[in-house]
């Protein structure tokens, strides 16, 4: 079954972003190419229990198994030691990545406690767009109760365009909300 927001975008928002551009084919429009979702653990990357129910909750969330990131070398200041649990990541693809968009943007952050909408300076200059939640339970399949500890996620959408303004319009088109007065 194709998710319903690939579905809009291959039958209506690709074919928007060819006219209002001026493309001549619709493989030249902005498309979504990748979802990372990365949880930090910190000092808790030692605890077993800690990782194991990060793990589960991440999972949750994206619908797939996170892969345990390890720190690459020491650093005496923020007591990290080489080769040991930095934290968690997920990368998806395809109908998850559509999945997990519609479901962020449509459940996940109108439950956000007072926000004010999505800042448009987390892009980059190749059209990715970076954000932060500061709390991981907003989303519908983690248990408030079940959750240890509130974390949270840094997530970053890989987007293939030819100029960043594209990739704000396609976002703007899968209904992100951008707050425009707060980022002048």
């Amino acid at each position: 079954m194709i998710p319903r927001l690939k579905e809009a975008y291959k039958k209506k928002i690709q074919l928007e972003l060819k006219e209002k551009f001026g493309f001549k084919n619709i493989y030249m429009t902005p498309k979504l190419q990748k979802v990372v979702i990365n949880m930090g653990l910190g000092i808790d990357g030692n605890d077993s229990k800690v990782i194991k129910a990060c793990e589960d909750d991440l999972s949750k969330i994206a619908g797939q198994k996170p892969l345990k990131t390890k720190f690459k070398k020491s650093i005496s200041n923020f007591k990290t030691r080489k080769n040991t649990n930095a934290g968690l990541k997920v990368t998806l693809r395809k109908n998850k990545m559509y999945e997990f968009i519609d479901r962020l943007v449509n459940i996940a952050l109108p439950r956000i406690k007072d926000f004010r909408g999505l800042s448009t300076k987390g892009f980059d200059n190749f059209g990715n767009y970076t954000f932060g939640i500061k709390e991981h339970i907003i989303f519908p399949e983690v248990n408030f109760d079940k959750a240890e500890k509130i974390r949270g996620l840094d997530i970053t959408i890989v987007i293939k365009s030819l100029d960043k303004k594209h990739s704000v319009d396609l976002l703007e088109k899968l209904n992100f909300p951008f707050n425009k007065e707060r980022n002048n």
